[in-house]
């Protein structure tokens, strides 16, 4: 495809939700201290992110690293025209978010069975149904809510993931409520194919794409391959990771996510305006946190 045309068929412009705080962290032996956090957020929104998900309101046993998900949102300054989603995966999480004064959520379920048993500790139909009432009270709060749904391709105790499997289960994370979903390659073993793959079988059980945002990991290097595919079917909400950090902790075969500084410069050859831009990406605020 010519360098024209193929400008012609991107987006002008994407959305990066920067996950290095939540995702990041979670899975990093060492636990940081609550002031580092809240100066990578700073640098983080200094570079210029509008989207930071900044904690998750999980079970303080389960991810150690988010244990202080309370004192990081209380001492959390927020700054104008930057949004700072939190993950929450039950109606005690969002009574322990609400009570932080947050104002977007995010859910998460599995599009495999065994990944919804290791990570939220009940079947993937039970944890879906969990979800109906924290989608309407966060909603009755005035709360944005994002979807999360990991292994969309595959996972590493069902193997692939059938593609009918993965729209279904997003389908109805979006009957819920949810304003936007975002579709995980949680153990990073998507190929161009495969998203295109995907993606088209959302269009045909009449999701529109605009309610889509793609989660990459970079376990064989093809994160940023997986995200020119994802652009060039419409895709324009990506959910990226300064210096590539993070990794799940209930799935040890996941590699790092797709770098943010990497997104960035993809985009700036291809004439995709994005935030933070250039120079600005999420890195250098991320190699510069106290530690």
């Amino acid at each position: 495809m010519p360098t024209e045309s193929l400008r012609e068929a991107l987006p002008k412009r994407i959305t990066i939700v920067e996950v290095a705080p939540r995702d990041g962290l979670q899975a990093e032996e060492r636990i940081l201290p609550t002031e580092a956090k809240l100066h990578l957020l700073e640098r983080l929104a200094n570079a210029g992110h509008t989207v930071i998900e900044t904690t998750s309101f999980v079970s303080p046993a389960a991810v150690p690293q988010l244990a202080d998900a309370e004192e990081l949102m209380r001492r959390l300054r927020p700054r104008r025209g930057v949004r700072y989603p939190v993950l929450v995966p039950n109606e005690k999480g969002l009574e322990r978010a609400l009570g932080c004064g947050v104002r977007e959520i995010a859910i998460f379920a599995s599009a495999s069975e065994s990944y919804s048993r290791k990570n939220l500790g009940r079947p993937r139909e039970e944890a879906i149904d969990d979800y109906r009432k924290v989608v309407r009270r966060a909603k009755d709060e005035g709360l944005r809510v994002r979807g999360y749904l990991s292994m969309v391709f595959a996972d590493p105790w069902d193997g692939p993931t059938p593609t009918g499997v993965a729209v279904d289960v997003g389908r109805r994370l979006l009957d819920l409520g949810c304003d936007e979903l975002s579709l995980g390659d949680t153990i990073g073993v998507g190929t161009a194919g495969s998203v295109v793959t995907l993606l088209d079988g959302y269009r045909a059980a009449g999701v529109r794409i605009d309610r889509l945002g793609m989660h990459f990991h970079d376990t064989y290097g093809q994160a940023l391959a997986n995200a020119l595919a994802a652009l060039l079917e419409g895709i324009t909400v990506f959910d990226a990771s300064a210096g590539g950090i993070g990794g799940s902790p209930f799935a040890k075969t996941a590699g790092g996510n797709l770098a943010t500084e990497d997104l960035v410069c993809m985009c700036g050859g291809l004439g995709i305006a994005t935030r933070p831009s250039g120079a600005r990406s999420g890195l250098r605020a991320c190699a510069r946190a106290p530690r």
